[in-house]
C-alpha cells in the first residue's frame, strides 16, 4: 500500500466493487461529471474495467482509496493513460459523496504523485477537470500542479458543453509530500 498522511491507495479488492458501484458508478450526474464517456449501467458481478482491475494492462493502474486509520474505503484512484516513451501519465480521482471535502482528495492527489514520479520514474504528470470542479483543482494546486490551459466547450456533460481545465506538474517541480 502506499501511504500518505491520511489515505492509502491499494490494490482494488473484490468487497470494493460493490460499493464503488452503487457510490460512484450508479450516480448518473456524478459519473456524467467524471468520466469521459456516456454513463451506462454496470451489472452487478460484472468484470467491466471501470469496476475490475486488469493486472497485465500497464498504461493503466487503478488504486482504491482507503483511510489509514481504519480501512474504510473512499474513493478509487488511478494513474493512467500512461506513456512510458514520454515518461508521462494522466491522474483521475473520485471520493465517495460521504468523503468529500475532508482533505482525503489532496492527500491521494499527493500519493498518486509519489508513485508517478518516484516508483514509476515518470517526468509529468496531468490532470484535465472540469472548469467547475474546484475540489479537483484545490486538490491539484496544493500539491503544485500549474494550470496550463483551458479547453473550451469540451466536455459533453448531461445535455451541455462544459470548459476543463489542463493542469500539469513536473518532476522537477514535484514536492515530496508523503512517506509512502
Amino acid at each position: 500500500m502506499l501511504k500518505g498522511k491520511t489515505v492509502g491507495l491499494r490494490a482494488r479488492h473484490d468487497v470494493d466493487l460493490p460499493v464503488l458501484r452503487t457510490e460512484l458508478y450508479d450516480d448518473v450526474a456524478d459519473s456524467a461529471r467524471a468520466d469521459s464517456g456516456p454513463w451506462r449501467p454496470i451489472t452487478p458481478g460484472s468484470t467491466h474495467p471501470r469496476l475490475v482491475v486488469d493486472d497485465e494492462e500497464d498504461s493503466h493502474v487503478p488504486f482504491s482509496v482507503v483511510l489509514l486509520d481504519d480501512g474504510t474505503l473512499v474513493g478509487t484512484a488511478t494513474l493512467w493513460g500512461i506513456d512510458t516513451h514520454h515518461r508521462a501519465a494522466h491522474i483521475g480521482l473520485r471520493l465517495l459523496p460521504s468523503a468529500r471535502g475532508k482533505g482525503y482528495g489532496s492527500d491521494a492527489v499527493a500519493v498518486l504523485c509519489h508513485y508517478g514520479f518516484a516508483v514509476r520514474g515518470l517526468q509529468r504528470l496531468q490532470i484535465e477537470t472540469l472548469a467547475d470542479n474546484h475540489a479537483m483543482l484545490r486538490s491539484a494546486e496544493r500539491n503544485g500542479f500549474v494550470r496550463e490551459g483551458v479547453l473550451r466547450s469540451s466536455a459533453w456533460v448531461m445535455g451541455e458543453f462544459l470548459d476543463e481545465v489542463v493542469l500539469g506538474l513536473l518532476a522537477p517541480d514535484w514536492t515530496p509530500r508523503t512517506g509512502s
